[in-house]
C-alpha cells in the first residue's frame, strides 16, 4: 500500500472509530426510583438510545444522593421527593428539572400505634415524633403542624434515617412517626397502627422530580424526551398491571411481601408530566416552610430553576 494510501486509510480506520464509539449515559437511582429501577431492567432505555450512540451506566445510591445532585457527577439523577429537591436549588446545583410525578399525598403518613390515645395532630403536641429530617415527610409533618396551630416547637422531634426512625417507632420510643412508602404500607398491613394524617386535604401534595446535570440537558433533549417517554410509558405500565409489577419490585426493594408492595403503589401516581414553572406553587409552600424552621438558611423563589419542557 502506497504511503498516501496507507495514510488516507489510517483517517478512515479513526473516522470510523469516533462515529462507532459509544458515548456513555450515567444515570443515578434509588430504592424509591420505581420508574428507573424497571427502565434498568427491561433495557428499554438502552434498545431507544443505541441508535443515537449511547451506552447505560446504572448507578445505585444508597446513601450520599444529595451531594451527588449537587455535584451534577451523573448526567440523569434518582428521582426526589419534592422537599428533598429544594436542597439542590439551595445549593444552586447545576441541575435542570425534566419531568415530576403527579401528586400523590397517600404515599406518605404520620402514624401512631393503634391503641396510642393520640387521636389528631393537635395532640401531639409535647410528644416526640420521628422523621427524616428535610425528607417529604418533614414537610409533611411540618405542614400538619401548622393547620393544627402548632409548630415543631411544640413537639420533640427525632431526627433520624427513615430505617432508624421505624426502629424506634416499633420499639415505642416515640410517640409518633412521619414516614413514605413502602415504610409506610408495611406498618399500615401489620395492623398495629393508625394513620394520623397523610397528605390528603391540601397538607402535602408530594410530588416527585426527575433531574438531568444541565450541561447534558442543554447538549442532548432528545435523550430527555426519549427518557421522559419511556417513564410515562412505565407508569402506565405500574397502573395497569399492579400484580405483575409488585412481583418484579418486591425483590428489587429488600425481599418486601408482594402485597406491601402493592399497595405502596396504590399510593403512588406514577403519572409523569411536564414540570411547568407556573405549577410550583406546592414547592414555593416547602421552601418558605422550611425557611421557617430554618432547615433551608435562605428564602427560595421556587420558581427560580432551570427547566427543560417535554414535547
Amino acid at each position: 500500500m502506497k504511503p498516501l494510501a496507507r495514510y488516507l486509510y489510517g483517517l478512515l480506520l479513526v473516522a470510523t472509530t469516533c462515529l462507532t464509539q459509544a458515548e456513555t449515559l450515567d444515570i443515578s437511582y434509588q430504592r424509591s426510583s420505581t420508574l428507573l429501577m424497571l427502565l434498568k431492567r427491561n433495557g428499554a432505555l438502552e434498545e431507544r438510545l443505541k441508535p443515537l450512540g449511547f451506552e447505560i451506566k446504572w448507578h445505585e445510591f444508597s446513601s450520599g444522593l444529595l451531594s451527588s445532585l449537587n455535584a451534577g457527577s451523573v448526567d440523569l439523577h434518582a428521582d426526589v421527593a419534592d422537599a428533598f429537591a429544594l436542597f439542590t436549588q439551595a445549593a444552586n446545583a447545576p441541575l435542570t428539572y425534566y419531568a415530576k410525578e403527579d401528586s400523590q399525598p397517600a404515599a406518605q403518613a404520620i402514624l401512631v400505634a393503634k391503641d396510642s390515645p393520640i387521636r389528631n395532630i393537635a395532640e401531639l403536641k409535647g410528644r416526640k415524633v420521628a422523621v427524616s429530617k428535610g425528607s417529604g415527610s418533614h414537610f409533611l409533618l411540618l405542614s400538619a403542624l401548622q393547620k393544627a396551630g402548632l409548630s415543631s416547637n411544640d413537639i420533640q422531634p427525632q431526627y433520624l434515617e427513615a430505617p432508624d426512625a421505624l426502629a424506634a417507632f416499633v420499639n415505642g420510643q416515640v410517640d409518633a412517626l412521619s414516614i413514605w412508602d413502602p415504610f409506610l404500607s408495611s406498618q399500615e398491613r401489620s395492623g398495629k397502627v393508625r394513620v394520623l394524617a397523610n397528605g390528603s386535604d391540601g397538607i402535602a401534595a408530594y410530588y416527585r422530580f426527575y433531574m438531568a446535570t444541565t450541561t447534558f440537558a442543554e447538549q442532548h433533549p432528545q435523550v430527555l424526551q426519549i427518557v421522559f417517554d419511556e417513564l410515562q410509558k412505565t407508569g402506565r405500565w405500574v397502573k395497569e398491571h399492579p400484580r405483575e409489577a409488585a412481583e418484579i419490585l418486591a425483590p428489587l426493594w429488600g425481599n418486601l411481601p408482594v402485597e406491601v408492595v402493592e399497595q405502596a403503589n396504590s399510593h403512588r401516581s406514577y403519572s409523569v408530566i411536564p414540570v411547568r414553572r407556573d405549577e410550583l406553587d406546592e414547592q414555593q409552600r416547602i421552601a418558605d416552610l422550611y425557611q421557617q424552621a430554618h432547615i433551608i438558611p435562605q428564602k427560595l423563589n421556587a420558581r427560580d430553576i432551570r427547566i427543560w419542557q417535554a414535547q
